[in-house]
């Protein structure tokens, strides 16, 4: 479940990035308040994390087709 949750909030960063990199509009930022809101930065400290915690997905062995 965590995992999952993981992997949605990462894939939310990603199109936001795309935003910022293709439009120059963050997303988060337009719905929050700016980037320097509490809940705006809030909300990028747990995307991050949740991207860190993908970089686990990597190592497992076993699950989701990894299996060697």
């Amino acid at each position: 479940m965590l995992d999952t949750i993981a992997l949605i909030l990462s894939i939310i960063g990603c199109a936001n990035w795309g935003l910022v990199g293709i439009f120059q509009f963050d997303l988060v930022a337009w719905l929050f308040g700016g980037q320097d809101a509490t809940i705006s930065r809030i909300i990028y400290t747990v995307i991050g994390l949740a991207g860190l915690w993908c970089i686990s997905l990597l190592f497992r062995r076993g699950r989701y087709g990894c299996d060697d």
